[in-house]
């Protein structure tokens, strides 16, 4: 099956994770369902751009807003750049669509007194209470993706020289500083994981109570629950500490190509996301250190 060979490209060559590959999976089949259901007679390697183009108006006569039709119209596009590549096509109908616009949507990130409150606000007194603060610990202080932290492996965190090894998008590896903050937990929470009754998933640092490799639920609802009681912020989920690592860094003066590093983009322009929120930052900055800024 076409769609088969096209995950298996995605996961095998370009080292794509699971949940990247399961949202690329529904959208392809979302457009597969549409022709069964719209255009009988047409199949995805006889489509034509008019075809495609019906199937985004339905989405959009849906409520689809225009950032998940473009997310959805990308999935697509590179499932006919991987067609296309093996010679089922002799066209890509994507090749000249140009995405829609859409208003960035620019969360604010947590201040330093929400997360030290929330980092504070756990007490550790057994495994899964330094397992919660570990989480909201190194997410905070490391900036890594959800699922970089989910597959990081307890061989890759070396508490002698204070580092952390850390495969990111495209099976690339990045080195990661810690804080002494951070290896302190690491610690506690790495001595409460050796007496675990049971380790079945042995290689990961994260693990479940019952030895097994965590999952995005459990990362999701640890930083909800330590959030709640700090922050009003409606927006609480493992990326916004990625999102407040960086605001932080850059609003303290880091540079953005350190941050770029840090956080494992591949270009500036992912990291340039996170200097609108340190422009007000800078705002403030500007206007109590110009000497023709009206202070108050």
């Amino acid at each position: 099956m076409l769609l088969t060979a096209f995950l298996d490209y995605l996961e095998l060559e370009k080292k794509y994770s699971f949940h990247t590959l399961k949202a690329y999976k529904k959208d392809v089949e979302d457009f597969l369902n549409f022709l069964k259901e719209k255009h009988e007679n047409t199949s995805c390697l006889t489509a034509d751009y008019l075809v495609v183009r019906s199937w985004l108006v339905e989405l959009s006569e849906r409520n689809y807003s225009n950032r998940s039709i473009n997310r959805k119209v990308t999935s697509l596009k590179r499932y006919y750049a991987f067609l296309f590549h093996i010679k089922e096509v002799k066209v890509n109908p994507l090749s000249e669509h140009k995405a829609l616009k859409t208003d960035m949507k620019i969360y604010p990130p947590f201040s330093i007194k929400e997360m030290e409150e929330a980092i504070e606000g756990v007490s550790v007194v057994d495994f899964k209470s330094a397992r919660a603060r570990l989480i909201i610990e190194i997410l905070y202080s490391t900036g890594m993706r959800r699922a970089e932290l989910i597959s990081l492996k307890i061989q890759d965190v070396n508490l002698e020289t204070q580092q952390i090894k850390v495969k990111g998008k495209g099976g690339k590896y990045r080195i990661i500083p810690m804080l002494t903050s951070l290896n302190s937990i690491l610690r506690q929470y790495i001595a409460f994981r050796s007496e675990l009754p049971v380790i079945e998933d042995r290689q990961f640092l994260l693990l479940t109570e019952r030895g097994k490799k965590t999952y995005g639920a459990l990362l999701y609802r640890t930083v909800v629950t330590a959030l709640t009681g700090v922050s009003s912020k409606l927006k609480r989920s493992p990326h916004m500490l990625r999102h407040t690592f960086a605001t932080h860094l850059l609003n303290d003066g880091a540079d953005l190509a350190s941050v770029k590093e840090l956080m494992g983009h591949a270009s500036l322009s992912s990291t340039q996301v996170y200097t609108h929120t340190s422009i007000s930052e800078l705002a403030n900055i500007y206007k109590n250190a110009h000497p023709r800024s009206e202070k108050k």
